[in-house]
């Protein structure tokens, strides 16, 4: 069955059969690669993040699920199901899932960054993506599975499950917090300096892709940006803590990671 014809069908049955719906996503486009270790999970920490029996955190590459509540703060919205569904794909793996490590293998939190493929092969991101319990996230040099990933999360998007029930998308002038989030925006300049390139989208809001990361963005990309109508996903900074706001800079910075995290909308 082609993507097309998945979304199509996932917009007529709703959540209740897309169990039966992402697994022609995820068996077209992410099939499990040969060599994978097998592992055994001893704990589900939230909807992107396992424990390991060796003591390992493994966080799962390319999706971002809704944050669990510590400390005080409630949890954000399909947390708690994320957690859940993750929970169940691994129990109906016996515990057991395939792991394959990311070209870079942890991060800076010392959680090892992996893929995880349940006992019939199956990419677990692709499920959770497309089942709208996370968001997709493409950080270089993790990106192998960045177009299935793309394509399971549209599944969710169109027939509107989960987290894609709810509004998503902000406009820039809506920001009012640092961390995770999709913004839609008009570009208004492209500047390269020794820092980069930099994307300003309308006020107080500006894309960052850093001198490292460069040569991972071809010069076509761009070309014609500016007037154009964007949507942008990452990690959002706020430059005004700690009195690092210079004169003239927008407050809020979002680095892109990787070119699959800004796309054209009009």
């Amino acid at each position: 069955m082609g993507l097309s014809m998945l979304l199509k069908k996932a917009s007529l049955v709703g959540a209740f059969f897309m169990g039966a719906i992402w697994q022609g996503v995820a068996l077209a486009f992410c099939p499990a690669p040969a060599g994978l270790q097998s592992v055994s999970v001893t704990q589900v920490v939230d909807g992107d993040t396992v424990r390991l029996d060796d003591g390992r955190s493994v966080r799962l590459i390319g999706v971002n699920a809704p944050e669990i509540g510590r400390k005080g703060r409630s949890s954000e919205p399909f947390a708690e199901a994320a957690r859940q569904r993750l929970q169940a794909l691994v129990k109906a793996s016996d515990g057991r899932v395939g792991l394959q490590l990311g070209v870079q293998d942890r991060d800076k939190y010392g959680r090892t960054l992996a893929h995880i493929y349940s006992r019939n092969g199956d990419n677990i991101e692709a499920q959770l993506l497309a089942e709208g319990l996370g968001y997709r996230v493409a950080v270089a040099p993790n990106v192998a599975l960045v177009t299935c990933q793309q394509d399971a999360e549209r599944v969710a998007r169109q027939a509107r499950l989960g987290l894609w029930r709810m509004p998503a998308v902000r406009t820039a002038g809506h920001i009012e917090q640092s961390g995770f989030a999709l913004i839609t925006g008009r570009v208004q300049a492209v500047e390269r300096n020794r820092g980069g390139i930099w994307i300003e989208i309308d006020e107080g809001l500006v894309l960052q892709v850093s001198s490292r990361l460069q040569n991972d963005f071809p010069s076509s990309f761009f070309e014609g940006l500016k007037g154009r109508q964007v949507e942008a996903r990452g990690w959002v900074l706020d430059r005004s803590r700690k009195g690092a706001l210079k004169s003239g800079q927008a407050r809020w910075l979002l680095p892109l990671t990787d070119p699959s995290m800004l796309e054209r909308v009009d």
